[in-house]
């Protein structure tokens, strides 16, 4: 089955996200995940299952609240400048790749027809998600990740996500090849505190930078990994950009990134308060229909911001 031809979250239907799958893996579950790499997890069967368990408690909680659910491969960290580190070869990336999609192929033939899950193979930036400092042009990063995005296209994946991008031409080459491989794609920046891009770049110049470059041809656009404070007044700001984001995966705390990345201990914020920022930043975003989580988020604060959009 696959909804690449049309995408149900842009029905106007409220799907959710798991939340930041690292975080809670390395923190709750005790886990050591390499250079922040939960794709690692697949290379056994323990670790397969781990995941498996983690993606399940996602899913029962859709269900519960009768929302549907977009789940992410672990691929986050699948790519060639982190998958060398980790000692992968290009060939065994690619199968990583696949397998991550059929876990969640498997778990959604489990799920049946509710709820309704989308597969999204998920992609990172090729550097750091908190800093722009290896940049690329649009054609460097279009070939940079043309090998993962055809991993994807080759399998059941409905989608690809290419989360915690620092900047505009990353995201241009990332649409480009999506549209090559005939797979739609989201794009889903990070911003620091100011509300702009760690290039230093504001997010609607960004986001409409990649629709000038690509013909709009993201399917939409996302904010993850940084707290609703960090961007609540650039949307309040808006402009026509704004009806382009569709999605927001929010940090569980407020601190910047630069405070994150010191942190020994995680800080998992306050989940009713979380939703209710959640919200009030709907009243400027009129096509959010993906609400999840990323960095200190687990099942509680996505339980939280269910239960808010159904009041």
């Amino acid at each position: 089955m696959s909804l690449r031809a049309q995408l149900p979250q842009l029905s106007g239907r409220t799907f959710v996200t798991d939340g930041g799958m690292e975080t809670d893996l390395i923190f709750h579950a005790g886990l050591e995940l390499p250079h922040f790499a939960s794709f690692v997890l697949l290379e056994n069967v323990r670790g397969t299952d781990t995941l498996r368990d983690y993606y399940l408690r996602y899913i029962e909680l859709a269900r519960e609240y009768g929302v549907g659910i977009v789940l992410d491969t672990p691929t986050w960290r699948a790519n060639p400048d982190w998958g060398a580190r980790l000692g992968y070869s290009p060939a065994a990336l690619a199968d990583v790749n696949r397998r991550g999609v059929a876990l969640l192929e498997e778990l959604r033939a489990s799920a049946g027809d509710e709820p309704a899950l989308v597969i999204s193979g998920c992609i990172g930036p090729q550097g750091d998600g908190y800093r722009a400092d290896q940049l690329m042009t649009a054609a460097e990063a279009e070939q940079y990740h043309a090998a993962q995005i055809a991993a994807f296209a080759d399998t059941a994946a409905d989608m690809v996500s290419a989360l915690t991008l620092t900047y505009a031409n990353e995201a241009v080459g990332i649409v480009r090849g999506a549209e090559e491989a005939a797979i739609p794609s989201v794009i889903s920046f990070t911003v620091e505190t100011d509300g702009r891009l760690p290039s230093g770049q504001p997010l609607g110049e960004a986001i409409e930078q990649v629709d000038a470059e690509t013909a709009g041809g993201a399917a939409y656009f996302m904010i993850n990994c940084a707290h609703p404070t960090h961007f609540a007044d650039v949307l309040e700001d808006g402009g026509p950009w704004v009806d382009r984001i569709r999605g927001l995966r929010a940090n569980a705390s407020a601190k910047s990134h630069a405070e994150l990345d010191e942190a020994e201990e995680l800080d998992e914020g306050d989940p009713p308060e979380l939703a209710r920022q959640y919200r009030d930043l709907s009243r400027h975003l009129p096509n959010l229909t993906v609400v999840g989580g990323c960095c200190g988020t687990d099942h509680r604060h996505i339980a939280a911001i269910c239960a808010a959009w159904a009041s």
